[in-house]
């Protein structure tokens, strides 16, 4: 090799060095750290039932549309309790198994306690309601009604559109795992939702 060659490869440009490598992080392995993993912005609707991770469409447009309507039928109820409502858009933390689940609708005071800056307790839950879907019935009818009243939610509706005659079902006076009070109301007919909501409605005439 000549001078000059030698020259020429010591001042031949170099590739760029590799950017140091990220500092390793431990995957998720419990449900419940894959769920916290999870970007909030993500469009599929996560929760953790009886410790399972389960993963679904956010919702379809019959759901978001009961759901408004148990939010303006019940408005006069918020003001004057000084509560709040949220829609399909909020995470609950289940006291006790420590399940994540997203109701359909629900009723809680202001400034409700929190876990975290994501979830809501169970426990500053007034009401909750499911809306049935073809893929969700054994859930919202059977699994979730006793996580609630596990739990001590006072009252839950599941309202059922995919019953025939469609259906809401009025569940309260929770105990032992389980509602004491069952009430079936055919939608479209006048709804009684007890104490402490206190409110007859016909919210889906």
């Amino acid at each position: 090799m000549t001078a000059s060659q030698r020259s020429a490869q010591r001042t031949a440009p170099q590739p760029p060095a590799r950017p140091a490598a990220p500092e390793d992080r431990p995957l998720p392995r419990t449900p419940r750290e894959i769920f916290e993993s999870l970007p909030p912005t993500l469009c599929l609707r996560a929760e953790i039932i009886d410790g399972n991770l389960i993963m679904s469409p956010s919702g379809i447009p019959q759901h978001g549309r009961i759901a408004m309507r148990l939010a303006f039928a019940l408005q006069p109820i918020l003001e004057k309790n000084d509560w709040e409502s949220f829609a399909g858009s909020v995470d609950i933390r289940i006291e006790g198994p420590r399940d994540t689940i997203v109701p359909g609708y629900c009723l809680v005071p202001v400034n409700a306690p929190l876990w975290g800056e994501r979830e809501i307790l169970s426990s500053g839950l007034v009401l909750v309601a499911e809306i049935v879907s073809p893929g969700s019935m054994e859930t919202d009818r059977a699994t979730k009604p006793r996580i609630y009243a596990g739990c001590g939610v006072p009252i839950m509706l599941i309202v059922d559109p995919v019953a025939s005659p469609p259906m809401v079902t009025v569940l309260s006076d929770p105990e032992e795992g389980t509602y004491r009070t069952t009430t079936h109301t055919q939608m479209g007919k006048p709804l009684r939702i007890p104490s402490p909501v206190d409110f007859d409605t016909s919210i889906f005439l």
